[in-house]
């Protein structure tokens, strides 16, 4: 079934966000957050140029030699680098990542505040790509900017200033991109995979993303779903769009206004899948709880949580089973 989630062209927004052509942009957002929890945005105003270097680039890794990749393999204490067993609802997926955070900006002076490091690991990066951290790294710029452009969107959605969640996402943020292949068959030996968790049936498992808000980059085999309605529905790649979709973290500050929806890959059948999703989180200092324009006409439906809390409780239950993963649920107040 093919998912008619909204199409939102961001081209006023970026120009004239205050006019009134950029707030019936804002309008449209809001309504599709609401609906949906997903959209797709064209005129974002990342450079095409730029796209297609991050799809040589992204390709390329992923061709690399098994052990050239897995010289970069990351760890349950630093959880950039690559990763070939992946698991989500404590089952194996059926693909191989490689995941990167923000680095200091090489224009800025080394103390200026944007180039604090964050506090979540180091990135690793294949010393065989000359140009692969270069290119990644004007990526990871275009998104963050692409990111608080949409973040101001919801805030104002929501009824609160366009600037209200800013100041968690300062230098200390904790944004990362993940460059995801889903190959046609299971990437391990049949040594390796016979040691640890198996395959589920989905390449990608039903999931909602922890953080605040998701920007994906998908190539064009398709495969993405979302829940909606009580069934799973395609989300059609279109040439030059990025899929958009709220996070937990965005479900709690609006108070369940903009709900954080189920998402899944299903197979892949006919050719490998690629897609790059950016995850647009804040400060581990962050505590997230409902805002004030929120509870206007409803009482708060979550307590309090930290961000570091709920990220690491998230990202241990993705490397490897340690336990129940955390959700939303757990926090939810009841009466």
């Amino acid at each position: 079934m093919v998912a008619d989630i909204p199409l939102i062209d961001l081209t006023d927004l970026r120009r004239a966000p205050e006019a009134s052509a950029g707030q019936a942009v804002v309008a449209e957002i809001d309504q599709a957050c609401q609906d949906f929890g997903f959209f797709q945005v064209v005129g974002h105003g990342v450079p095409e140029a730029l796209i297609a270097r991050v799809w040589r680039e992204t390709r390329a890794f992923f061709a690399l030699p098994m052990a050239d990749k897995r010289k970069l393999s990351r760890s349950r204490e630093n959880p950039r680098g690559y990763y070939d067993r992946e698991l989500t609802k404590n089952q194996r997926d059926r693909k191989e990542v490689l995941d990167f955070g923000m680095e200091p900006y090489p224009d800025l002076p080394s103390d200026h505040p944007q180039n604090t490091w964050p506090v979540d690991g180091h990135n690793r990066w294949p010393e065989v790509m000359p140009d692969f951290r270069a290119t990644m790294g004007d990526y990871f710029r275009a998104c963050d900017q692409l990111g608080h452009l949409l973040l101001r969107a919801f805030c104002q959605g929501m009824g609160e200033a366009p600037e209200r969640l800013a100041p968690h996402f300062d230098a200390d943020h904790t944004s990362f991109i993940r460059l995801n292949h889903y190959p046609l068959g299971d990437i391990l030996s049949d040594t390796e995979a016979a040691a640890v968790t198996p395959l589920g049936d989905m390449a990608l498992h039903h999931h909602s993303d922890a953080g605040v808000l998701t920007i994906l980059l998908q190539d064009e085999i398709g495969g993405l779903q979302i829940f909606h309605n009580d069934a799973w529905i395609e989300v059609t790649p279109i040439p030059g769009a990025f899929v958009i979709n709220v996070g937990d973290m965005m479900q709690v500050w609006s108070n369940d206004r903009y709900p954080a929806a189920l998402h899944r890959v299903r197979p892949i059948r006919g050719a490998p899948r690629y897609s790059l999703p950016f995850f647009m989180n804040p400060s581990y200092r962050t505590d997230c709880a409902p805002l004030p324009s929120t509870l206007t006409a409803a009482a708060p439906h979550y307590r309090s949580i930290n961000w570091g809390e709920f990220r690491q409780l998230r990202t241990d239950g993705d490397f490897a089973d340690y336990g129940k993963e955390v959700q939303l649920s757990d926090y939810r107040l009841t009466g």
